[in-house]
């Protein structure tokens, strides 16, 4: 598995490699913090939708625009390098924007992959994905697992 920072032209003409193998592109994305069951049943759901998962994981800027300065608990590298190994990833790349859709526009994914906690209409970006042709599915179990809530219980 490779890890990388998110290089759009990299990632573009990567992506139109896979393409030319004939392989479906599915993204994944998130902070994945303190990695727990639910983002393994995300990735696991992800890695069925197509051939070749690619997930884009928050850098450590990132997370903490959207979570608070106290986060991630674990570095980007770290949580990278996890996702990384777990069997259906074939991609990681981590990035510091604030949204994945400069990582939709490079990629152009067949699938766009979310949890549970969104449905079809309200993934941000799904009128992105749809615009390059791709679709938005909802995969994993319930929203039952949270970092923010174990590391809630943990303080």
């Amino acid at each position: 598995m490779s890890v990388e920072a998110f290089n759009p032209e990299r990632l573009s003409a990567q992506a139109k490699a896979w393409r030319s193998q004939g392989k479906t592109l599915v993204l994944a994305n998130g902070a994945f913090d303190l990695l727990h069951v639910g983002h393994l049943r995300y990735l696991q759901a992800a890695a069925l939708e197509g051939d070749v998962l690619i997930v884009a994981v928050n850098s450590d800027s990132s997370v903490r625009l959207s979570k608070g300065d106290d986060r991630p608990v674990i570095p980007e590298n770290e949580r990278a390098e996890l996702i990384a190994a777990l069997r259906g990833v074939s991609h990681v790349i981590i990035f510091s924007d604030r949204t994945v859709e400069p990582i939709i526009s490079a990629l152009r994914p067949n699938v766009h992959a979310k949890g549970t906690d969104y449905t079809v209409d309200s993934v941000p970006e799904g009128d992105l994905v749809r615009s390059l042709g791709g679709e938005v599915r909802i995969v994993g179990d319930p929203k039952d697992h949270s970092s923010t809530e174990t590391i809630r219980q943990l303080r």
